[in-house]
């Protein structure tokens, strides 16, 4: 079975039609499981809000969401001595962390070039 980690920043490409939404969809469609903190719900929401598009919560029937039962300290830590991403950015990688305690085990799916970098850097296929 394939999994993959996916970042917000896929949706909003795909929902807002972006260049490579097209790659991406593809992409994701190729995994068995797909995983992510439910923070990408907001985040997905939010930009598609400031864009003035319609959600469509049906983009989100794939999802399995992660919700850690402890703080991400440990994984938090991996990934800023990996490299430095924002906090929301941090957030998406430490949950990856947290689904998968072999990075190499799952993809991390993002449009987002630093935290792409980070996530190779971690382990995590592309």
């Amino acid at each position: 079975m394939t999994a993959a980690y996916v970042d917000t920043s896929c949706l909003v490409a795909i929902a807002l039609r972006e260049a490579g939404a097209a790659a991406v969809s593809r992409r994701l469609v190729s995994f068995d499981a797909l995983h992510s903190s439910n923070l990408l719900e907001a985040e997905l929401f939010s930009a598609l809000h400031r864009e003035r598009v319609t959600p469509d919560s049906r983009a989100l029937d794939r999802i399995a969401w992660i919700n850690p039962d402890r703080p991400l300290h440990e994984e938090i830590e991996r990934v800023l001595t990996a490299g430095y991403v924002r906090g929301a950015d941090c957030w998406h990688l430490a949950s990856a962390l947290y689904l998968a305690k072999e990075p190499r085990e799952i993809a991390f799916v993002t449009l987002d070039a630093r935290q792409r970098s980070v996530a190779r850097k971690l382990g995590f296929r592309e």
